[in-house]
């Protein structure tokens, strides 16, 4: 045996063991019930006029507020479909950035644009903004930043399971200088709010949101 630090290359299959899930990979990363036998999804029953999730109309919000404001960007830690920043990654690809699994890179690199003045929206799910909370404080509020942070999924989450609980953001927020954090009552509230934010502000800002469908059947067009 050779003396001295070793470097082991491994190389995953995300979903090993259930050929759906290989072949799936981002459906199968929160699939909810399925028949473990033969990996097909429990079928979900959605009323024609069920409530747009929370997280659509952020996506689509976003989408058309930068297709207006030039200086928006959008940044997200590996959380394009779950965050719905997907539609802007397809609409406006340039403008929006998945940094991986990288929630501290996330927050940084929205400070930092932030400085040289475009409109950073960081989607990021409230539990896992805990693991940039050192940059949260240093790099954004002390300086007193005008990055836009988006939580999702905060609350209780249902079947995404324990560990994406946003349930601290709240507290943990509070604490931190310079922050205002904001939650929405409904889907309009939450476009009112991103409309408000892009006009200009001169402090960080989080706006906390839940998982899954709105309150309203019908979400205002107009800001």
């Amino acid at each position: 045996m050779v003396a001295g630090p070793k470097l082991l290359h491994v190389i995953t299959t995300k979903g090993k063991g259930l050929k759906k899930a290989e072949e799936n990979q981002v459906t199968y990363h929160a699939p909810g019930k399925f028949d473990k036998l033969t990996g097909e999804l429990q079928k979900k029953r959605i009323g024609a006029n069920e409530p747009q999730k929370y997280q659509d109309v952020f996506g689509h919000t976003l989408v058309e507020l930068a297709q207006k404001n030039k200086n928006i960007v959008g940044i997200t830690p590996a959380m394009p479909t779950g965050s719905s920043l997907k539609y802007m990654m397809e609409q406006i690809p340039d403008r929006a950035f998945d940094v991986g699994i990288a929630e501290q890179h996330a927050v940084t690199l929205a400070a930092g644009m932030a400085t040289e003045g475009l409109v950073p929206f960081c989607t990021i799910y409230s539990t896992f903004l805990q693991r940039a909370y050192d940059q949260v404080i240093h790099d954004v509020a002390i300086q007193n930043l005008p990055v836009i942070f988006c939580l999702d999924r905060a609350g209780i989450v249902g079947q995404d399971g324990a560990t994406h609980h946003g349930v601290y953001d709240i507290a943990y927020l509070r604490c931190i200088p310079n922050m205002y954090i904001f939650a929405p009552m409904n889907e309009t509230e939450l476009r009112h709010m991103m409309y408000t934010a892009q006009l200009g502000l001169n402090h960080p800002i989080a706006i906390r949101y839940p998982r899954g469908r709105g309150v309203q059947k019908k979400v205002a067009d107009s800001f």
